[in-house]
């Protein structure tokens, strides 16, 4: 990766650094084969990569270390941190995989992804679905089980409360099984908080120490589901206590946060 930039930033914290860490990589010339084995060798949540077209526009390629992905929105509020700034708090970008246009926007030294939530065909699920993936038998579930997506379908699975999300150690095996089966990036297990804000958990990794600790296409489909703007808290058990907030825009979904440089050694 000769004169390449890669800088590292912790995206969604509550408090300075803290939050979901994520790579942002400039000027590279790797092809996504490459890509996908820095993500690998960095074993960081996320990557990101912004490649600039002679025409100027901006596109951001996404690497779990497991995988590419369509979209990463913590990797996106790393990249949008770099690419804002008080003279240009608004951006157009779009993503390599599907094309999908995003608009970042800081706004009182947050930022936001402004971004439109995505048709999904909801498969078969039966009964004992959530059961099986959350390996709980006798778990009940708050609502119904619903796909939603904003660029990467989640599973969304509402448990009774805290305690019994906190208590999950899911089948990933299976999650990623019925992911497969299904086009779906895994599952979000989320709660109702007695103050009014939401708290979740996202399974998609099959390595459970490599649990999200904030997942912002989670809070922009379930936000989108619910009809309503979420305070949504993640990450507090992994020790990066992250907080997600949405807003409804008309058509349209603004999922955003903190995002900070986490500075050299």
């Amino acid at each position: 990766m000769l004169k390449t930039s890669v800088q590292q930033l912790l995206c969604f914290g509550i408090q300075a650094a803290t939050g979901n860490p994520a790579l942002v990589v400039q000027d590279d010339q790797c092809d996504a084969g490459q890509r996908q084995q820095f993500a690998r060798d960095s074993n960081q949540p996320a990557c990101v990569f912004i490649d600039r077209s002679a025409d100027g526009a901006i596109t951001l390629d996404y690497y779990y270390p497991h995988a590419r992905s369509p979209l990463c929105l913590h990797a996106t509020l790393a990249a949008a941190r770099l690419l804002l700034s008080a003279g240009q708090p608004e951006l157009q970008v779009r993503t390599a995989m599907q094309a999908q246009p995003l608009t970042l926007i800081l706004r009182d030294d947050q930022v936001y992804v402004r971004l439109a939530p995505q048709p999904v065909i909801q498969p078969d699920m039966p009964p004992d679905l959530a059961a099986r993936l959350l390996a709980m038998p006798a778990i009940a579930l708050a609502s119904p089980p619903v796909l939603a997506s904003v660029g990467s379908p989640k599973l969304l699975l509402q448990v009774a409360d805290s305690r019994t999300l906190q208590a999950l150690r899911p089948d990933l095996a299976a999650i990623s099984a019925w992911g497969k089966a299904h086009a779906v990036n895994g599952c979000y297990v989320w709660c109702r908080r007695a103050d009014g804000a939401l708290e979740g958990r996202n399974f998609n990794h099959p390595d459970p120490a490599m649990e999200d600790q904030a997942t912002g296409v989670a809070a922009g489909a379930l936000s989108w589901h619910l009809g309503q703007p979420l305070a949504l808290y993640q990450g507090a058990a992994l020790g990066q206590p992250c907080l997600i907030r949405t807003e409804l825009d008309g058509d349209a979904i603004l999922v955003g946060g903190r995002a900070e440089a986490v500075q050299a050694a």
